[in-house]
């Protein structure tokens, strides 16, 4: 490990199994990070308006978030295989009815992008939980999910650009129903995959009988409530600084260098990944958590230092290093503290408060410029990011304490 994440994550893949699985579930989870703005380019140019376009792309995100614990569910409790190749072929086909079915003003396009949200294959959900059952060691798995940050990052980056790439011989509509698809496929790579066991095999999965269950599923566990409650707030920096880059921009020259500000955002943390992320901490990860939070926080805070838009560049490239190593202990700490008949559902929970935190964020962020101008906004986003800080050093005994009892029990 003392290579670093490429060399980590290069022995990683060797292992029988591992690097088709890993590569299926990166194909299955393209069609999440640019689906709704590919969702209002496909309403736009079937002639709706912004407003249509708009409720379209919303009532598929709400379909997300409704049904993505649901459907984690179904895995924890079926297994990945049934509930992958279901929601592989539902998706893309609710999809494709959306594109080449409907038209805007037409009842069944809201209700079809309603139900293509809630059929999203649960890839994300499915690979992480398979990360915490596979047969690796601690700083394995650590980069497991040190790499599933990174991949984070890179998706949310380079999928608009597929899109848009797609698009300029075609339509959105062709672009879409070609993601989809694509992303279909990649779910059913997913669910046909195998993964390795210690002694051969392949890795032991939820189905068949079970255990009674809490109605709650992970989230009547107070260590992973705690988790949740960390990750909300530690989101919310993010959707106020989305907001904030963009006004400092147009503030100090042209908008048109946002996208370049925005990429040494990205930048900084795939970065920090890659070289603060080389060695694997001999620390518990329930106490380096909240060390790493705080070093977040400490990076949130560098824009209030930004002059000029070269500043502000220079100041998100350092700043944002810890986001990935943050995001990459928030899932190790999910594979630890959640019971092991509940995580799918429990990293599908731990994704919707990273999402809801952003949103919160967003929202807070265009109220608040106005009266605040966009350094105001970045001294908030500094606070809330010191308030997740403290309670990530709150909650730590708790995170310790439960990871503990899981090892136990898993023993």
């Amino acid at each position: 490990m003392t290579d670093g994440l490429p060399h980590g994550f290069r022995e990683l893949i060797r292992r029988h199994h591992v690097a088709g699985a890993a590569c299926w579930s990166v194909v299955a989870r393209l069609p999440v990070y640019l689906m709704s703005l590919a969702m209002v380019l496909v309403v736009r140019e079937q002639g709706g308006g912004y407003a249509r376009a708009g409720s379209v792309a919303a009532l598929y995100t709400v379909g997300m978030a409704v049904g993505s614990p649901l459907i984690a569910r179904f895995v924890d409790r079926r297994g990945r295989r049934p509930v992958l190749l279901a929601t592989g072929v539902v998706h893309p086909a609710a999809l494709a009815l959306l594109v080449w079915a409907t038209r805007p003003g037409d009842w069944a396009q809201p209700v079809v992008a309603l139900v293509a949200g809630i059929a999203l294959p649960p890839a994300n959900a499915s690979i992480r939980s398979l990360w915490a059952r596979l047969p690796l060691t601690e700083a394995e798995r650590e980069t497991a999910y040190l790499w599933e940050a990174l991949l984070t990052e890179v998706l949310m980056v380079t999928a608009p650009l597929l899109l848009a790439a797609l698009m300029l011989p075609g339509s959105a509509g062709l672009a879409l129903t070609a993601v989809a698809v694509v992303g279909g496929a990649g779910a059913l790579g997913l669910a046909l995959a195998r993964f390795p066991v210690a002694g051969g095999g392949t890795v032991a999965e939820p189905g068949g009988a079970v255990a009674k269950r809490r109605p709650l599923g992970p989230l009547g566990e107070p260590a992973m409530l705690t988790l949740m409650t960390v990750m909300v707030v530690c989101a919310v920096p993010v959707g106020l600084m989305t907001l904030a880059i963009p006004a400092f921009v147009a503030e100090h020259g042209s908008p048109g260098g946002t996208g370049l500000v925005y990429a040494c955002w990205g930048v900084g943390s795939a970065v920090g990944a890659l070289w603060l992320g080389r060695s694997q901490s001999r620390v518990a990860v329930h106490r380096r958590f909240p060390w790493l939070v705080t070093a977040y926080a400490a990076g949130t805070a560098l824009p209030l230092l930004a002059v000029s838009q070269l500043t502000l560049a220079a100041a998100l490239a350092v700043g944002s290093a810890p986001i990935a190593l943050v995001a990459a202990s928030e899932m190790t700490l999910v594979s630890k503290v959640a019971d092991g008949r509940y995580l799918a559902e429990a990293f599908t929970w731990a994704s919707l408060a990273t999402v809801v935190g952003d949103a919160a964020g967003q929202q807070a962020g265009g109220l608040m410029m106005d009266p605040l101008g966009p350094r105001g906004v970045f001294a908030a986003a500094a606070v809330t990011a010191c308030v997740g800080a403290g309670l990530a050093f709150a909650g730590r005994r708790l995170l310790g304490r439960r990871s503990v009892a899981v090892a136990e029990r898993a023993a």
